[in-house]
């Protein structure tokens, strides 16, 4: 090995020593900050006392429900684009325009992802300040993210997958669902959680469309407010009457709401592994 070469071993060594430092320094100042507050009746309890007492199961219940309404209204969606564009749109102006725009789309800020969704949801489509809303509103923001991803996944498909089936007899969209859609779906798989993953932590979008501080009750229906977990972390950082006194339930929240996006990415992590197992089985 050259004295060059080990230079930038080194040095991309050290960089990345530096991160992971970094990253274990953030999780433990944050753990820290909010252990004294977790445990199950945190978990499981709503807030109480103007959320300086009680827990956060209103707005994890929140985020879950719109996260499960983000994959419902972006994934299919998304998918069948990207398989639109690779198995079967005509290289040309247009879709070089199609593709340039969705790269754009990802880039984004987030708020106006947020301002398009009260335009569009609440009033065009009057659904109304409600999770409905919100949920359509972050599909948007994830869709070009689950796009690109599944475009990707499918152009890394070899082309003798499709050619075989093909010459077998099978229709193309016979090919694409038995030969190509399988060998893609670690790639789609990861695009898609790392969307979601995304979009669970979103707080600009759902400002604007559909979640509260706080409510009394939780939500019957897909026309209701509701709580979540990133907004409720913005309130009690930024806006609560009393910052100091809550400052331990933010940092729980935030736990929390670190887990829940690692668990997301752990998930992704192991259906791609399961997904390449069974192809090479």
């Amino acid at each position: 090995m050259t004295l060059r070469e080990r230079i930038g071993f080194t040095t991309l060594a050290a960089a990345t020593g530096a991160l992971v430092l970094l990253v274990f320094a953030l999780l433990t100042y944050i753990v820290s900050g909010g252990a004294s507050v977790l445990s199950w009746e945190f978990l499981s309890q709503s807030p109480r006392a103007g959320m300086t007492e009680g827990g956060i199961f209103p707005a994890l219940l929140g985020t879950f429900l719109l996260t499960i309404l983000t994959a419902v209204s972006s994934v299919p969606v998304g998918i069948a684009a990207a398989i639109y564009l690779v198995e079967y749109a005509r290289e040309g102006t247009f879709i070089r325009l199609v593709r340039l725009s969705i790269r754009n789309l990802s880039g984004v800020p987030s708020v106006v992802y947020g301002l398009f969704g009260v335009g569009l949801f609440v009033h065009a489509l009057d659904l109304g300040i409600s999770i409905l809303a919100s949920g359509l509103t972050l599909g948007l923001l994830t869709l070009p993210t689950t796009i690109t991803a599944s475009e990707e996944a499918l152009k890394a498909v070899p082309r003798s997958y499709r050619d075989g089936a093909l010459a077998l007899g099978a229709t193309r969209w016979e090919a694409i669902q038995t030969n190509v859609l399988p060998a893609a779906a670690p790639g789609i798989l990861t695009g898609v959680i790392l969307g979601l993953s995304r979009a669970a932590g979103e707080t600009a979008p759902i400002l604007f469309t559909g979640v509260a501080f706080s409510l009394p009750k939780l939500p019957t229906g897909l026309g209701d407010q509701f709580m979540a977990l990133p907004y409720h972390l913005y309130i009690l950082s930024t806006q609560h009457h009393d910052i100091v006194r809550v400052r331990p339930i933010a940092f729980a929240t935030a736990t929390v709401l670190i887990g829940l996006v690692a668990v997301l990415n752990l998930t992704a992590t192991y259906l791609r592994a399961r997904a390449r197992s069974r192809m090479h089985a």
